[in-house]
């Protein structure tokens, strides 16, 4: 069971920080819960809940479909959309992928599950964290890089060209939003517990979109990227409808990255 002191992780992107920043700060009703941040990059966060490290947790979809028998996925505050796909950047064009030394942001991200599910012949990969990958492409460090949060908006100002668009891709593939991270909470026999949290939660999304201005101050204090366009533009991609509620295309689009994964034999 749930304390009511509860050890919340979330990355350090414009979106986590623009919808968990009520939730924290206690500027809704918590309902008697406090929440103690903990902001670390996604990967990391990843890699923590194999050991549910935390009670409640960002985590990339790849992740969660590998600990859905620890944790449970929340309704509200998924990073679920349309052309917010992770991209695929190099110096220049490239027509042999397959032998080239590619830079991911880690193994247990949705966008390394992407490129294996868009080529599966891909396997010299280096993992470092996402915001070494668009310099390292650039000095040439790695052939590649996959690129996710803000470097979708900034790459081109590093002289580098996109190779693949992984979210347009999968919505080729399935005409599905493109499911990239969810929030999930330990497993736990409580449902009313489970009730307030998915609440308090979609709670802290809506004042974020209601209150865009409130948590400016917070979001520049842990971005990666400082330029107020680059994260507003971050904001409107990722933060959407599904955001507030995931729905049946966004459980249909879980469902979906879910049995490719296994078709495929990669999960």
């Amino acid at each position: 069971m749930l304390s009511k002191k509860i050890d919340t992780a979330f990355s350090s992107c414009p979106n986590d920080t623009f919808i968990f920043h009520a939730m924290v700060n206690n500027l809704i009703d918590t309902r008697d819960y406090s929440f103690r941040p903990y902001i670390h990059d996604v990967e990391y966060l990843n890699n923590k809940a194999f050991d549910c490290v935390y009670e409640i947790t960002k985590l990339s979809f790849h992740a969660f479909l590998l600990l859905r028998d620890r944790y449970s996925i929340l309704n509200s505050g998924a990073a679920l959309g349309f052309g917010c796909g992770p991209l695929l950047v190099a110096r220049e064009k490239i027509d042999n992928i397959e032998s080239m030394k590619v830079a991911i942001p880690g193994r247990y991200t949705t966008a390394n599950l992407l490129l294996k599910l868009w080529n599966s012949s891909i396997n010299n990969i280096v993992v470092t964290r996402f915001d070494n990958i668009i310099e390292g492409v650039q000095h040439g460090t790695y052939d590649a890089g996959l690129i996710i949060h803000e470097g979708r908006f900034v790459y081109p100002q590093y002289n580098l060209i996109k190779i693949v668009d992984l979210g347009e891709w999968w919505e080729q593939e399935t005409g599905l939003p493109i499911p990239l991270g969810c929030i999930a909470v330990k497993r736990m026999n409580d449902n009313e517990i489970l009730k307030d949290i998915e609440e308090i939660m979609r709670l802290s999304v809506e004042y974020a979109l209601e209150n865009r201005d409130a948590s400016k101050d917070f979001i520049k204090h842990h971005a990666q990227e400082l330029d107020d366009e680059v994260i507003d533009e971050h904001i409107r991609l990722y933060v959407n409808s599904f955001t507030i509620d995931l729905g049946k295309d966004g459980e249909r689009a879980v469902n979906t990255l879910e049995e490719m994964a296994k078709k495929r034999g990669i999960i």
